[in-house]
């Protein structure tokens, strides 16, 4: 630990005062010489996750169905919680793909809708018309 002391005017010192940390680093060392043991809180977490996740595998799907039936705006508020904050939407995908590359999706999505025209047809129900 550091000390500095104060100098008058003169270059007299009239003070000592301490400087940096009030206890050397480590468990020991602290002003908690017993100290929380390496760990405890991640054993904790995990113990509780643990248990959590026990439950939940036991009567999860049973209260979210409660959940949703009686306090539907509840259910709401988890759906809406679990949503990431922030969307990010590119619109810049199809600028960057060469006039090849939208030439064959192009291809493959005119390909499903004809496959998709013969099946329907095929089944005896009616084909959609085409524009």
């Amino acid at each position: 630990m550091a000390e500095a002391k104060a100098k008058d005017a003169d270059g007299t010192a009239n003070e000592v005062r301490q400087v940096g940390r009030p206890f050397k680093s480590g468990s020991e060392w602290s002003g908690n010489r017993a100290g929380r043991p390496k760990g405890s809180r991640n054993k904790l977490g995990e113990d509780f996750l643990t248990k959590l996740q026990a439950d939940f595998a036991e009567h999860g799907e049973k209260t979210i169905q409660q959940v949703r039936e009686e306090r539907p705006h509840e259910y709401l508020k988890v759906v809406a919680s679990i949503l990431p904050k922030e969307l990010n939407v590119r619109t810049d995908a199809l600028t960057e793909m060469s006039d090849e590359d939208l030439a064959a999706i192009l291809g493959a999505v005119q390909s499903a809708i004809l496959a998709g025209v013969y099946t329907q047809a095929g089944s005896g129900d009616e084909a959609p018309s085409r524009h």
